[in-house]
């Protein structure tokens, strides 16, 4: 089409081929000794851990935090790890359980047993216990396949 003041013309193989990649998402690797299935593998990978960042920052609550020396921001980084790895313990245990609960609604559950150690006047050996138990938390123990907390003293 012409006009006085502009003018295009259409690419008509530029444009067949985005027709033919329309609501495709493509995937551009340059490690060349990978598979495409090896590199869609890969890519379904990296959103796995992309949920798990979010997983840390929202239902864990583990904020940045600024370290500078080296061995520091190495732990930090375990830590996070470990608390991912139990948290995805947890999910996968829940599901299979059959319980209706997130990780999150278990934590919050579970958050209410205490553990309680009392020193009576000059006893040596302190008094402990555990707080009493409604059902459901003694359903996530066994859920979760963790040993519930004795209640007896030591």
């Amino acid at each position: 089409m012409k006009s006085e003041l502009f003018t295009y013309d259409i690419d008509e193989k530029a444009l067949d081929l985005a027709k033919q990649n329309d609501g495709k998402l493509l995937l551009i690797a340059n490690a060349q000794d990978l598979t495409p299935q090896e590199v869609i593998d890969r890519y379904k990978s990296l959103a796995d851990i992309e949920r798990g960042f979010r997983v840390l920052k929202s239902e864990l609550e583990i904020g940045p935090v600024h370290h500078r020396l080296p061995e520091r921001i190495r732990a930090h980084a375990a830590f996070c790890f470990m608390a991912l790895i139990l948290y995805r313990v947890m999910r996968m245990r829940l599901r299979a359980s059959e319980s209706s609960l997130s990780p999150e609604r278990a934590l919050e559950v579970l958050r209410r047993v205490q553990r309680h150690l009392i020193r009576l006047d000059d006893a040596t050996d302190p008094v402990t216990g555990i707080s009493t138990m409604t059902l459901k938390q003694t359903d996530l123990f066994k859920a979760l396949k963790i040993r519930k907390p004795l209640s007896a003293q030591g």
